[in-house]
């Protein structure tokens, strides 16, 4: 007798849209799965992707959560980008962006070199302002396949870095 699972695609009967978090169901017999705000999702057994038929973008799960692969520097900038921006609107200030070792040739060409006027240099690029380091050997530490970046973070409100002026 065939399971039942076999139906299905990978990642079940039903995965949240990477998106906007809705329940998606899958497509039986397909390796598709159905947003109804976004349209429909590939689910590729091979490479344990998510594409989005009508962009392309493609999406990877690690716990319970989907992260955009990214092809082009200015979307992990951008990703990066919004997360300060959330870190900043809960009350905290970023101290450092640990980027994952993949990203390293596709932004190094836009990290900054030496900090602002008034930080003392760590021999780190930076980043918004911010110093930049590549996590981990993918290979030590498995989540760096699929997680784009962490935040190194402490409470209070930023120091000297574009958000600061920007946001407050």
């Amino acid at each position: 007798m065939t399971h039942v699972s076999m139906y299905y695609p990978i990642f079940g009967s039903e995965t949240l849209c990477p998106h906007c978090r809705q329940v998606m169901p899958a497509l039986t017999l397909t390796d598709t799965y159905l947003c109804k705000r976004h349209g429909a999702f590939e689910a590729d057994p091979n490479t344990e992707e998510l594409v989005h038929l009508q962009s392309g973008r493609h999406w990877r799960l690690w716990d319970g959560q989907w992260y955009r692969q990214h092809i082009h520097p200015d979307g992990i900038r951008f990703e990066i980008h919004e997360a300060l921006d959330r870190l900043y609107t809960e009350g905290y200030r970023a101290t450092k962006v640990i980027i994952a070792p993949r990203y390293r040739t596709l932004i190094n060409s836009f990290l900054e070199h030496s900090p602002w006027p008034d930080q003392t240099s760590s021999g780190h690029p930076y980043l918004y302002g911010l110093p930049v380091e590549f996590g981990p050997d993918p290979e030590q530490d498995p989540r760096w396949q699929v997680i784009n970046f962490d935040l190194d973070k402490e409470p209070g409100i930023p120091i000297n870095s574009p958000h600061s002026q920007l946001l407050y």
